[in-house]
């Protein structure tokens, strides 16, 4: 009798549920958020229609004092009186041209907010990339799959809730939400917008986790910044006692003491045509043993929302260390792989924990401490991304040859370092 084609033990293992979307927010960014709905609830409004049109023309607003509007965006907002919100934003000094209700509707009318000009007394200063994330976050929190349909009080306390939770989902409902707001609330229950509320406290529902605004307490905020202006004193105290300056008579004796092969790495970097770096930074990086850059909390919890946004990450830069060494003759250091890669606007301590991530997962290896030495790992070799001329075993013996030259590196930094003390 012939075998069923499934069974108890080769049924299909269920797929992993997918990974949760990254925060839109960054905690600054959260900042931002708050100051935008601060502002809106101490407008002379009345009612929820026209407090949530506020939020929609502020934001656009924030950077020129004028947010454009089409009659096709006001009635995507499903305002229940959408004549008496554009009124109330006029009675409150707000320049809505008539066209907005009775123009094109596809043709932008420029809604002028005085207090939002540039200059002195400007109420809502926000940078370029800030406002375009604010207005990001609060267009993808009121079209949320769960309050989408639902009233706009229920979508503006949704705007709330979701600016005043953490990284953990918890929130305390805050005393600007609109009292309107609240009989909406249970509607958020009722649709997963909100997981769970007690009181004032409440929890975001899995769903829409991403759009938390990174609320923290004016303690953690103060604990933050002491946590960080510590490790900035530390980094001052650890730079002040390294190499400050290296003499050209120092690093000729350093570089007579290495290896061959090490010596070549050096020279491969020092006269390198398209990198083209100072004196002092290579003899410095070289002769200098590397002190680990502690990661502060914040920059812990952004390295997991930044993975997650790039899941390609290991390939990415195990292929561009390949093209990398091939122009220059090295490796590429932690600042030129993400600059490379365009990782823009990695804090250090941040960057330092992308790259070593990827080093951990095997896409990329390192002789550490020498530095532009980054290359290839075993994962991304078992997928043919390998140097040129690098295969199998020669591969294995180059990194064990590379390891000994690390040793190398480390005993000629510390006889360095000892030379300068005396």
């Amino acid at each position: 009798m012939p075998k069923p084609a499934f069974s108890d033990e080769t049924a299909a293992v269920p797929p992993p549920p997918p990974a949760p979307q990254p925060f839109l927010l960054t905690p600054r960014q959260g900042e931002a958020a708050r100051e935008l709905l601060s502002y809106v609830s101490r407008l002379p409004l009345t009612t929820v229609d026209a407090q949530l049109l506020a939020v929609v023309v502020a934001i656009r607003a924030a950077r020129a004092g004028v947010g454009n509007l089409t009659g096709t965006d006001l009635r995507s907002l499903r305002l229940d009186n959408p004549e008496q919100a554009v009124g109330e934003l006029a009675a409150a000094g707000w320049q809505v041209p008539a066209s907005l209700l009775d123009g094109d509707p596809d043709k932008p009318a420029a809604i002028i907010v005085p207090e939002m000009a540039p200059g002195p007394g400007h109420v809502l200063p926000l940078g370029k990339g800030t406002r375009s994330k604010v207005s990001g976050w609060a267009m993808r929190t009121r079209m949320a799959k769960p309050v989408k349909k639902a009233s706009p009080a229920a979508r503006l306390a949704a705007l709330f809730l979701a600016a005043y939770s953490t990284d953990e989902l918890l929130g305390q409902a805050p005393d600007e939400l609109p009292v309107a707001c609240y009989p909406a609330v249970p509607v958020l229950i009722e649709k997963g917008f909100l997981a769970e509320i007690s009181g004032r406290t409440y929890r975001l529902g899995p769903a829409v986790r991403h759009l938390a605004g990174m609320f923290r307490t004016p303690e953690e905020v103060a604990e933050l910044a002491a946590a960080e202006a510590a490790r900035r004193a530390a980094r001052e105290a650890a730079a002040a006692a390294e190499l400050e300056e290296v003499t050209p008579a120092q690093w000729a004796e350093w570089k007579s003491g290495i290896s061959p092969a090490l010596l070549r790495h050096v020279e491969a970097v020092e006269q390198c045509p398209l990198c083209r770096p100072s004196f002092g930074r290579v003899a410095k990086a070289f002769m200098s043993v590397p002190s680990p850059v502690p990661a502060p909390r914040p920059a812990a919890s952004d390295y997991g929302t930044w993975r997650a946004a790039h899941p390609e990450c290991g390939r990415e830069a195990a292929e561009y260390t390949v093209a990398f060494r091939t122009e220059h003759g090295h490796g590429p250091s932690y600042g030129q792989l993400c600059k490379g890669l365009g990782w823009k606007k990695l804090s250090r301590s941040l960057r330092g924990l992308v790259v070593s991530g990827i080093v951990s997962d095997g896409w990329l290896t390192e002789t550490s401490p020498v530095p532009w030495t980054l290359r290839p790992g075993k994962a991304a070799q078992a997928q043919g991304i390998v140097l040129p001329g690098q295969a199998g075993q020669a591969g294995q013996a180059g990194q064990a040859g590379q390891a000994g030259q690390a040793g190398q590196a480390a005993k000629a930094a510390k006889a360095a370092k000892a030379r300068g003390k005396g």
